[in-house]
C-alpha cells in the first residue's frame, strides 16, 4: 500500500513538475519525422495482465515490423532525436502515465512483451507477481543492452539466451529483497546514471 501511495504521489508530482520538458520533447519529435510523439507497445505486466506502455516514439513509423529488438544506438530505424531521447533513457518519461494509472510501479522489473513472455519458465514468472517499473536492477546493469546486442552474431538468439535470463535473474532477485529503501536506492541510481 505504501509503494502504491509512494508510485502515485511521485509519478503525478513528476509529471507536474516535467510539463513543459514533456511537451517540448513531443514536440520536437513530432516535427521531424511523420508518426505522431508517442509509441505504445503491448507488454506484460503483474499477473500476466498486458497492457499498453507509453514511450515516446524514437523509431520511425513501421519499424516494429522489422523487429522488436533495436541492436546498437545507430540502429538505421532510430530517428536523428530519437538517439538522443534513447541514449539518456528519456523516452521511457510518459510511461509515468502508466505508473499513475496503476500498469506500472517506479521500480520494479522491466515490462517484456508477450513473445518473450511466453518463454518463461515457472520460476521466471515469479517477476510477474510485481508491478513491472519503469527502472530496476536490472535496467541498471543492463543500460546498454542495445550496443551488446549489436555485437553478437544473432542478436535475438543472444537476447534469450543470454540476456533475456540474466535480466530475469535480477529482477527475481528485486521481488525477494525489495522494500522501499531499495527503490529509493534505484531511483537515487537511475538520476545518477541518466545525468552521467
Amino acid at each position: 500500500m505504501i509503494k502504491r501511495l509512494f508510485d502515485i504521489v511521485f509519478s503525478l508530482v513528476a509529471l507536474l513538475l516535467l510539463l513543459p520538458l514533456l511537451l517540448a520533447f513531443a514536440l520536437a519529435i513530432a516535427l521531424s519525422s511523420p508518426g505522431g510523439a508517442f509509441f505504445r507497445q503491448v507488454r506484460v505486466g503483474k499477473g500476466g495482465r498486458e497492457f499498453r506502455l507509453l514511450k515516446f516514439r524514437s523509431m520511425r513509423p513501421g519499424s516494429e515490423a522489422q523487429g522488436q529488438l533495436t541492436i546498437g544506438g545507430r540502429d538505421p530505424r532510430i530517428t536523428g532525436v530519437g538517439y538522443f531521447l534513447r541514449k539518456t533513457k528519456l523516452d521511457e518519461l510518459p510511461q509515468l502515465w502508466n505508473v499513475l494509472i496503476g500498469d506500472m510501479s517506479v521500480v520494479g522489473p522491466r515490462p517484456e512483451v508477450p513473445r518473450y513472455v511466453a518463454l518463461y519458465s515457472p520460476e521466471q514468472r515469479v517477476v510477474l507477481s510485481v508491478r513491472p517499473g519503469i527502472t530496476g536492477m536490472a535496467s541498471m546493469d543492463y543500460v546498454d543492452e542495445n550496443e551488446m546486442l549489436a555485437k553478437a552474431t544473432d542478436p535475438e538468439r543472444a537476447y534469450i539466451d543470454v540476456v533475456m535470463p540474466a535480466k530475469i535473474a535480477l529482477d527475481l532477485r528485486y521481488v525477494r529483497e525489495r522494500s522501499m529503501a531499495l527503490d529509493l536506492r534505484i531511483i537515487a541510481a537511475t538520476v545518477k546514471l541518466i545525468f552521467r
